[in-house]
């Protein structure tokens, strides 16, 4: 994976249609253990490159850490999360999507893995509003000498942003509104 990590960054933007979603499953730790042919076109990977494999393989380096670590803690407690994410293909290009993850369930009612569809996201909130925004909290990340201050620091401002709203993030998400709602 970490030839993966050094990849350039291109700069370039692919796009897929407003009638497609792309679906994957992972396990409990985040490994790939499903994808359907419209994640696999996008991202660039082979269906064989990206079973197994943990999905930070495709996180981009432009996606704020707190807002990851957000999303793993809101899943890992049995909650679906929504979020504008940008994701990084096989060759350095770039996607945008507005994803809903939920939890899957065993038959204990224990969170077993997570189910994540990912749609085309509304450029103009993502120009608008996320871009600014994670560049934002990026900064705050990297004003820190450690990571995991970075990251803490910039999710209590996340959180300080929406709650300015009166809302919680996902209703502040929500609210920024996505294509096809």
């Amino acid at each position: 994976m970490a030839e993966q990590r050094s990849v350039h960054l291109t700069g370039n933007e692919r796009t897929f249609s407003e009638n497609s979603f792309l679906v994957s499953k992972t396990d409990i730790k985040g490994r790939i253990t499903y994808v359907n042919r419209v994640f696999i076109d996008v991202s660039g990977y082979t269906e064989k490159e990206l079973l197994g494999r943990p999905h930070n393989l495709i996180r981009h380096p432009h996606m704020p850490r707190c807002v990851f670590k957000l999303f793993w803690e809101t899943i890992a407690s049995g909650q679906e999360m929504f979020a504008y994410i940008v994701n990084r293909c096989k060759n350095g290009d770039h996607y945008w999507v507005f994803a809903h993850v939920t939890p899957s369930f065993d038959s204990n009612g224990n969170v077993c893995g997570y189910h994540s569809n990912r749609r085309v996201s509304d450029r103009s909130v993502v120009q608008t509003v996320i871009t600014p925004l994670y560049k934002t909290l990026r900064e705050e990340e990297a004003r820190h000498a450690s990571s995991k201050d970075g990251m803490a620091a910039a999710g209590a401002l996340l959180q300080d942003h929406v709650r300015k709203k009166g809302m919680s993030y996902e209703q502040y998400v929500l609210a920024l509104g996505h294509p096809a709602s």
